[in-house]
């Protein structure tokens, strides 16, 4: 009981990673109807410029905010410069854009932080002393791994309230399911677009702080494997719903937890273990959309013909 309870707050604590990207990806899905495969790099690209302040001597805290307020002002550029260009020229063209972003973002990293192939190191924004534990029946739930999913829990609340409570929210939703409509009844479209990318960036720029402070270290590669199973928890979870990616991204931490750490003698675990875990959670994953497409808590769209 004490193993398995273990394996599931870790599985938690990672999981809360997870959650906290796909919340950026949900944010560019509910503004934009498009799934942003720069999402990750744009974290990481982020976290490398928090990891250059904080090298400089400024305060971990400070810094984040910076490279959080640059994010903001990033983001609205690529909707300005990029996204919104390609989108007059056909609905796909925004999609070929961003796996672009990805790839030019990636190189820029690596470009201007030279060293960051073999990972630059990188403090924690919480406690993480050995002593720095609470036991829970036998299990030891790190503070540091406590205070990053309390984070995803902030940041959903304060999503809830946005898209719930808010005419910002509102207008959000509208332009997803019919720019040409939200245009006509007064919304403004450019502005809302503009909005989704930058709090998508700030999102990431959290996100990316808080895995770079678990691992203790950041690296070109360290987002990428992230950034799929992101999507694959707002996937899961619904792309439209918050909540959906927060449920999402803690349940496929744990199953990959569970998978790949308990129980050990069980008769497959010759075959499904550590190095097929992500493999497992895909393969639910999968299960679950043949059962509902939108995902678990994602909102079914009705079209009219």
């Amino acid at each position: 009981m004490k193993e398995l309870l273990q394996y599931i707050l870790d599985g938690l604590s990672i999981g809360s990673i997870y959650a906290l990207i796909a919340l950026g990806l949900v944010v560019i899905y509910r503004g934009t109807g498009h799934i942003n495969f720069a999402q990750g790099e744009m974290a990481l690209f982020s976290t490398l410029v928090t990891w250059w302040l904080h090298d400089k001597g400024v305060p971990l805290l400070l810094a984040i905010a910076i490279s959080a307020a640059l994010a903001f002002v990033g983001g609205a550029l690529i909707d300005v410069g990029l996204m919104r260009p390609a989108g007059r020229r056909s609905a796909f063209a925004p999609v070929v854009v961003a796996i672009g972003l990805f790839q030019g973002l990636n190189s820029l990293s690596g470009l201007l932080f030279p060293k960051s192939g073999q990972g630059l190191p990188f403090p924690s924004l919480f406690p993480n002393k050995p002593k720095d534990f609470v036991s829970i029946f036998g299990a030891a739930w790190r503070i540091e791994r406590i205070g990053v999913l309390a984070v995803v829990l902030v940041t959903t609340a304060l999503l809830f309230v946005l898209f719930q409570k808010t005419k910002i929210g509102l207008a959000m939703r509208t332009v997803a399911n019919d720019a040409t409509s939200a245009k006509l009844v007064g919304v403004p479209t450019n502005r809302i677009l503009m909005f989704s990318w930058a709090l998508a960036a700030v999102i990431g720029a959290i996100g990316g702080a808080l895995k770079a402070g678990i691992d203790t270290n950041v690296s070109i590669g360290s987002m990428f494997s992230v950034f799929l199973l992101s999507a694959a928890a707002a996937t899961l979870g619904g792309l439209d719903s918050p909540g959906g990616a927060v449920i999402g991204g803690l349940s496929l931490g744990v199953i990959e937890s569970l998978v790949g750490n308990y129980p050990h003698d069980w008769p497959a675990s010759d075959w499904i273990g550590i190095k097929t875990k992500t493999v497992v959670a895909f393969l639910i994953i999968l299960i679950v959309l043949l059962v509902r497409p939108s995902g678990l808590f994602g909102s079914s769209r009705v079209e009219r013909v």
